[in-house]
């Protein structure tokens, strides 16, 4: 599998995370272990899938953690809705924030598209593997 960090939509997903960390500091200390925590875990789980997956060595892993990944965000995207909707996040920082989510969801999605593609016989006798094609084709 390739290195993970050089795919364009982990690195979109880890400035995420790192945005979301930045954007809960100010939370109240009452939610460290509640609504801080679940922001938290759910933003970084996002790149962490896709590390996971490019890890294990299998188109269909990839694929398997890419849609994980996805959940992730998606679940991340409601936290972002009700940290501003308590007043937690300025509407100015949650659109910030929800852009950059959908963002990284757009490009998950393509990404799991490409997974989902047959390999060619192009491939096949060039001996060029799905990792590689589609990897390649997702870097930044």
């Amino acid at each position: 599998m390739r290195n993970y960090r050089e795919l364009a939509v982990w690195g979109r997903a880890h400035a995420l995370t790192l945005a979301v960390y930045n954007a809960t500091v100010a939370f109240p200390q009452s939610e460290i272990y509640g609504l801080t925590s679940q922001i938290r875990r759910a933003s970084s789980s996002i790149a962490a899938n896709i590390a996971e997956g490019c890890g294990l060595g299998s188109v269909a892993e990839l694929k398997k953690h890419c849609q994980i990944a996805m959940g992730s965000a998606t679940e991340l995207d409601y936290h972002l809705l009700l940290s501003r909707d308590l007043g937690y996040l300025s509407p100015a920082v949650y659109r910030e924030l929800a852009d950059l989510a959908i963002e990284v969801q757009k490009m998950l999605s393509t990404f799991i598209v490409r997974l989902r593609e047959p390999v060619t016989s192009r491939e096949r006798q060039n001996g060029t593997s799905r990792e590689s094609g589609v990897a390649g084709a997702i870097t930044g």
